[in-house]
């Protein structure tokens, strides 16, 4: 990569990759594979664009426009759409890379992608809101299509701008497809698409209880990070399950319980009001039983926790957090946002992993943890293929199988191709990052991407 601009978030996906299959015996059993990986990190399309707008004042205003179309082998594109400032072709890449491979993880037909642009949604009307998304969507029909790419929602992206987004799609090419996915249920969309990826998170982190005989949720304190939609429904089902949840974040801090009680599923409730309103969490009724501890992030505030659940945004486990959480007894962390943990902190869990057996904290990556919402995504595409919608029991359970299936898989891979000691967990990262790899560049190579 010496010959491009410097794309650190990329380069650190890439990195986390590249490195768990060197360090496993894949290379010596395919080494062939190193030729795909080369191919497989070059995305086969990226689309960049002008989104030009107009405020409340009347004045113009221009943004960035961006899709990553990465690798179509095993369907469609598919992947969210991101407005946020800090929106730029490294984070979309990223973001992109990691969805090749969480997709093949579901076992659903899809490729990966992401999207988004510069566009600040904070402090815009709706009026504003909905003349962004629909310039942004005149530029980007031109390149996406149920079969060709079926983006989603992601930060900044709620079903409000789906439904700008959709409208505009619809009336720019005369057609009604299921061309996005979060849609509303009255027009396409499925049942359990909020809640799929922080129940699927949960489902995913039962099965690593389950495996390292941790019991269930039952009666665990649960660190989550975050205070969108993910990180909501996370919590509620932790809470339904019997955990404890004792924090919660945002940009600004974090909310941290002071008492044995943690949060209640209705104060849930209370803060995702509260960012429907876009509002900061220092707007909560704290009543005496929770801080907040401005500009920090919980995990060096929540003392005891056993279970820990990154869910806010990329890198925000550092290695000296991963070290005070092991520290404070924490024996699994799953990844409910991408790429949650530095490599620095996933090295930190890895260490622990192979030194203490059975009792160690067990890391799972996000492309693993959080397929739940890609997921349902792919559920809902199908649902608008048959013009059908299935029931919400339904769609739950083909979520848990789903989430039971994409674990199996790293776990078995892990087996298959990560050396380890007498009585170690397994590695989640590195089965999870070979599983969806070996999915993907045998597809590849079937339709003649790359060959040796």
């Amino acid at each position: 990569m010496s010959n491009y601009p410097s794309e650190p978030e990329f380069e650190q996906a890439y990195k986390e990759l590249a490195s768990t299959l060197e360090d496993s015996t894949l290379f010596e059993k395919f080494p062939q594979y190193r030729t795909a990986l080369e191919v497989a990190s070059v995305p086969e399309r990226v689309i960049q664009f002008r989104v030009v707008w107009e405020d409340d004042a009347g004045k113009l205003r221009v943004n960035r426009g961006y899709r990553v179309q990465f690798n179509s082998a095993l369907g469609p594109y598919k992947g969210g759409l991101r407005f946020h400032p800090s929106v730029n072709l490294s984070i979309l890449k990223f973001l992109g890379f990691e969805q090749i491979f969480k997709n093949a993880l579901t076992g659903l037909n899809m490729g990966g992608g992401k999207g988004g642009a510069d566009f600040d949604p904070k402090g815009k009307s709706d009026n504003e809101i909905r003349r962004f998304c629909q310039a942004f969507m005149r530029e980007l029909s031109k390149h996406i299509g149920a079969d060709t790419d079926v983006p989603a929602g992601d930060i900044g992206v709620s079903g409000r701008e789906i439904g700008y987004m959709f409208g505009a799609y619809r009336h720019a090419r005369n057609r009604w497809d299921g061309v996005l996915t979060g849609k509303g249920l009255a027009w396409g969309g499925s049942l359990i698409r909020p809640e799929a990826t922080g129940y699927g998170l949960v489902y995913y982190v039962a099965h690593m209880l389950e495996h390292a005989g941790r019991g269930t949720f039952a009666g665990k304190r649960v660190a989550l990070s975050g205070s969108g939609n993910v990180a909501q429904y996370a919590a509620l089902k932790c809470i339904e399950l019997g955990a404890t949840v004792v924090s919660l974040s945002d940009s600004q801090g974090a909310l941290i319980a002071t008492t044995d009680a943690g949060f209640s599923a209705r104060q849930i409730e209370g803060i995702a009001q509260l960012k429907v309103e876009r509002k900061s969490l220092t707007a909560f009724d704290q009543n005496g039983s929770f801080k907040y501890v401005e500009g920090a992030r919980p995990w060096t505030h929540v003392g005891k926790v056993d279970i820990a659940l990154p869910s806010a945004t990329q890198n925000e486990v550092s290695g000296d957090e991963a070290k005070a959480l092991v520290e404070a007894g924490c024996f699994a962390v799953a990844e409910g946002s991408n790429m949650g943990c530095t490599q620095d902190a996933i090295d930190v869990f890895e260490a622990e992993r192979r030194a203490k057996g059975q009792q160690a904290v067990w890391y799972a990556p996000g492309k693993a943890a959080n397929c739940g919402g890609v997921a349902v995504s792919g559920l809902e595409m199908a649902q608008n293929s048959q013009r059908y919608s299935w029931t919400q029991e339904e769609v739950d359970r083909k979520l848990q199988e789903i989430m039971k299936s994409a674990f199996d898989d790293g776990l078995a891979t892990a087996k298959e191709y990560v050396k380890a000691t007498e009585g170690e967990l397994p590695s989640l990262v590195a089965g999870s990052n070979i599983a969806g790899f070996i999915k993907v560049v045998r597809a590849m190579h079937d339709q003649g991407d790359w060959y040796a």
